[in-house]
């Protein structure tokens, strides 16, 4: 389907170029973030710019306006107004003019792509280059706020996503070598459209290589210079899905046909939960664990439903000692465990506690000491002091059995470790062995990434133990709305006359107060980006340090990054 380019708007826009004061020759209006919906993201990732002004304001608008004929593209245009608003005889002046042109006459300044830009600071400023166009400006509003505001979204999203893994993967595995890998773009199929999964795709692959996402790396060969021949734009391994799983009426049949058969070495992503995934993780798996230790590769596993950290981490607390340092330097015994163990729960009893109240009498805890596992259970007997507050007067150990855990109590990493085992790294932390892995890739968000890596470090695992397979549930539950993104004019020439332009609603909270007057964005002594505006041109003229650069003029591209370059950037 061809679209009319000139049409590409809402509605009201194309009224307005009659609205304006007469002897309009000049708007000028900014792009920028106003609020965050996503709690401590204050910065958000300058993003699409050089994709958009490619794909609509040079490609599409040349092929589908510039280069037809100009009665087709004034007939077109007059018979949609004729027919949707009901204007009898259509004025078409203007497109005929611009046509005559040839090229788009605005010019368009943007930070560099890549660059985190604080909120309230412009990204983008857009004017007219010619005073007969004043009317383009703003006419190209709808437009670019529905290809901009996406891409730019999902890079900030998958940027906070990169800095928690690298957090983790510094404190548990002491270095990030990994890290580009482990968010794995999983969206494509719950996106709105195959072109908001290519956009925000595309904004993924700025903070990693892992996607399946396969469009968003055509469009960056097609509009940021990569090459997937010469870099690593965008990466996967072959995986199974559910109905290869049940196609198959036996799962170590399908297990093993997978690993020896299909895929005899290498990486191969195993689907796992079709049926019983605890009964697959804890008879199948290691029914074949010699083959899967004897085998070139990496076999991971994927589970696909249930609650994320749960199945990650497992759905009891254990304490487990045996990554205790300062216990394995004193005791080291299973009744120094007990001890140990003791002294642990009682003090978190103490802690959780209430002051002066009366606290539980028969806590438990599982421990893990000599990678078994042990059921502790106290008696604790409380006291009064002067008849007005409860202390612990004694502790007692009630019982203490070593137990059978099922795998929903230790979850998967761990039952993986106790089957395959792996590496103590430098940092102290269990690493699984490079033949076995684990994805999980349903319903993953900031916060259940972080509380898995935050609930690994204390079970004793190094964060690199899971993959996350980032989809739609993070990358398509946004709007426009969730960094507040606006193209606003705030500035004007009437007549010779510089109009500041600004708008600050008395019924709005200051969210969509904009900016005034010309802008532009400067680095402040401490190095963070700052906005100047309520400038006229001389004031902009002598102003030397704005990191805004022309990007687009009269038709022609005035920057073209490459993914590498923007990529160095986000990680400054």
């Amino acid at each position: 389907m061809r679209f009319i380019p000139t049409l590409l708007c809402d509605f009201y826009k194309v009224s307005h170029k009659d609205q304006y004061p007469k002897g309009t020759e000049k708007i000028y209006s900014t792009w920028i973030p106003r609020t965050s919906r996503i709690d401590g993201v204050k910065k958000v990732v300058a993003f699409g710019f050089q994709g958009f002004a490619k794909e609509y304001l040079i490609d599409y608008f040349n092929e589908s306006f510039f280069n037809q004929d100009v009665e087709l593209v004034c007939n077109e245009y007059e018979r949609y107004i004729k027919f949707t608003l009901g204007v009898k005889n259509p004025n078409s002046t203007h497109i005929r003019e611009l046509h005559e042109l040839g090229y788009l006459p605005i010019k368009i300044l943007a930070v560099p792509e890549g660059t985190k830009v604080p909120l309230r600071v412009p990204m983008l400023t857009i004017e007219n280059t010619s005073p007969k166009f004043f009317w383009v400006t703003n006419y190209l509003e709808t437009l670019m706020s529905a290809q901009l505001w996406f891409p730019a979204t999902s890079a900030t999203i998958a940027n906070e996503y990169r800095i928690m893994l690298e957090k983790w993967a510094l404190k548990t595995v002491g270095n990030i070598a990994h890290v580009p890998f482990q968010g794995h773009d999983f969206s494509m199929r719950g996106m709105t459209s195959l072109q908001s999964a290519t956009i925000s795709g595309a904004g993924h692959l700025l903070s990693f290589v892992g996607t399946d996402t396969i469009p968003a790396i055509m469009y960056h060969e097609a509009y940021y210079n990569a090459d997937i021949e010469n870099e690593l734009v965008g990466t996967s391994i072959p995986a199974t899905e559910h109905s290869v799983q049940c196609t198959f009426e036996d799962d170590k049949l399908y297990f093993k046909t997978m690993i020896t058969e299909v895929y005899p070495s290498g990486f191969a992503s195993i689907v796992s939960d079709g049926y019983d995934y605890w009964k697959m993780l804890s008879d199948v798996v290691p029914s074949l664990k010699d083959v899967i230790m004897n085998r070139d590769g990496k076999v991971v596993i994927r589970p696909d439903s249930g609650d994320p950290v749960k199945i990650i981490c497992g759905d009891i607390d254990i304490y487990d000692l045996d990554k205790d340092e300062l216990f394995i330097e004193r005791h080291n015994t299973l009744d120094g465990a007990i001890l140990w163990a003791t002294e642990n729960l009682g003090e978190s009893v103490r802690n959780k506690t209430p002051h002066g109240e009366c606290g539980e009498s028969n806590p438990s805890q599982v421990f893990k000491f000599n990678d078994e596992y042990y059921k502790l259970k106290l008696e604790i007997f409380w006291n009064r002091y002067d008849k007005q507050y409860y202390f612990i007067d004694e502790v007692s150990v009630e019982s203490c059995e070593k137990i059978e855990l099922h795998p929903t109590e230790i979850g998967s990493v761990e039952v993986l470790w106790n089957i395959f085992g792996g590496t103590i790294n430098e940092l102290g932390y269990k690493e699984l062995d490079p033949h076995i892995g684990i994805i999980y890739g349903d319903a993953i968000t900031l916060d259940r990434a972080n509380e898995i890596c935050k609930r690994l470090e204390s079970k004793g695992f190094a964060s690199s133990n899971i993959v996350f397979g980032i989809g739609s549930y993070t990358y398509q539950y946004n709007t426009r709305d969730t960094f507040g993104f606006a193209l606003k004019a705030t500035y004007a020439m009437v007549n010779g006359k510089e109009v500041l332009i600004f708008k600050d609603p008395k019924t709005d909270d200051g969210t969509k107060k904009s900016l005034k007057g010309l802008a532009a964005v400067i680095k402040s002594e401490n190095g963070d980006l700052i906005s100047v505006d309520n400038m006229r041109q001389k004031d902009l003229d002598e102003l030397s340090n704005d990191i805004m650069r022309p990007i687009f003029e009269n038709g022609k591209l005035l920057i073209d990054d490459s993914l590498e370059e923007i990529r160095k950037r986000i990680r400054m």
